[in-house]
């Protein structure tokens, strides 16, 4: 395809506006689209996503991704994340982690074998089915966490359940993928695996139960010595970035440790911490919303075998989390069992790091990978539009805070 115009201005070297002008470019075309669809009654996410789709190298072809956005993109997870762990209470979060397990159990069990099942009955490579199957197990939480929390939905049980799942999750997706790459290299190394899966775990575990309590004992006497302006805040970067380092260390993703970050201080801080938070939340999401649009590829799905392959793939990310995750939230009853079923669709961009891996590693081909990027990124799209359903009886305004968890 020749460069757009457009994009060459964008990228060409030696000139001072070339990053403002891409921000400028990314920020508002996520935002129009995300007020259009705001105004059809559908969630903004999808616009942002779909923006990303427009200007990228599938459609317009102003923008394509490269190492700045992938940053901004980054950042903006980890903020998103950041900013829903400060409105999670640890011990409620704790005290719905068997429920969790299950569910996040059941939702790696059942992907992973519907993947690999897909992959071998197509007649790809056993390599390429396991890759497959281990990028249908990843859970994008990003993406239901901010229609959660742009609905006011964070306080229910089954928003609750989904975040904790969700990190249970990415630990469990780890050994998938550590014990996969082993397998495709001919070897697996049980010493090796089992510290990482104990480190992820215990890191996970060490956080979230003791450390809101060392917040609590620590920041006020950060406070009362500290005399730069906005010490509160400052900490809270601190931590925040401090923790998506050391989650990183110890296996998971950063991310994870920014919503530990947050969950962490969620007791000790005060509103204006949120509100700083939430500002810069606002200004990084876009970028990571529509950078997942950007890495679209259509021209990958020239072949109707591939088209084909796509639509299936699709359909069983969808069913596989869905039911996999229902059945572990059995005892809550019908409602949460299709809320946390839905709200453990999106794979987002974590399924397409899966995919980049087996790609790098001459595993799959880029016809798989094209389908991995599809449905890593259709669920993520079609993910806000259940869940916006699924919910629509308890987004109520001012009652949503209120509801009690309950186990029973």
């Amino acid at each position: 395809m020749i460069p757009h115009p457009f994009a060459l201005a964008l990228f060409s070297g030696g000139g001072s506006t070339n990053i403002p002008l891409l921000m400028l470019v990314v920020f508002v075309s996520a935002k129009l689209m995300a007020e259009l669809f705001e105004r059809f009654g559908q969630p903004g996410i999808v616009g942002e996503i779909l923006a990303g789709v427009l200007i990228g190298p599938s459609a317009l072809g102003w923008v394509s991704p490269n190492e700045f956005l992938t940053a901004l993109s980054g950042l903006g997870a980890m903020f998103l994340l950041f900013r829903v762990g400060l409105e999670v209470n640890s011990s409620e979060l704790m005290a719905l982690g068997g429920t969790a397990a299950l569910v996040a159990t059941s939702g790696v069990i059942v992907p992973f074998l519907l993947g690999w099942g897909i992959l071998s009955l197509w007649g790809e490579s056993q390599g390429e089915a396991i890759f497959v199957g281990a990028a249908m197990v990843a859970t994008s939480v990003g993406i239901t966490a901010q229609v959660l929390a742009a609905k006011r939905l964070l306080k229910t049980r089954s928003a609750q359940i989904i975040l904790a799942a969700a990190v249970i999750d990415d630990v469990l997706g780890l050994l998938v993928l550590a014990v996969v790459s082993s397998l495709t290299r001919g070897r697996i190394n049980f010493v090796e695996l089992g510290t990482t899966f104990l480190l992820a775990c215990g890191f996970t575990l060490v956080v979230a139960k003791w450390g809101s309590r060392a917040v609590g004992s620590i920041l006020p006497r950060v406070e009362e010595k500290a005399r730069l302006g906005e010490a509160q805040f400052a900490f809270a970067m601190a931590l925040l970035f401090a923790l998506s380092v050391a989650a990183a260390y110890a296996g998971v993703a950063a991310i994870v440790g920014a919503f530990l970050a947050g969950m962490a201080l969620s007791g000790s801080t005060g509103p204006r911490v949120r509100d700083l938070a939430h500002g810069v939340t606002e200004l990084l999401v876009p970028f990571f919303l529509a950078s997942i649009g950007l890495h679209v590829n259509l021209a990958a799905f020239a072949e109707t075998r591939t088209v084909l392959l796509a639509g299936i793939i699709l359909a069983a990310a969808v069913a596989s989390k869905f039911i996999g995750c229902g059945l572990g939230a059995v005892r809550l009853g019908k409602s949460d069992m299709v809320r946390i079923g839905l709200g453990m669709v999106p794979r987002g961009e974590v399924g397409m790091v899966v995919a980049q891996i087996g790609l790098g590693m001459g595993i799959i081909k880029q016809n798989v990978y094209a389908v991995v990027v599809f449905m890593s990124m259709a669920t993520t799209i079609v993910a806000p539009v259940l869940l916006h359903l699924a919910y629509r009886d308890l987004w109520k305004p001012g009652e949503v805070e209120s509801e009690v968890f309950r186990l029973g």
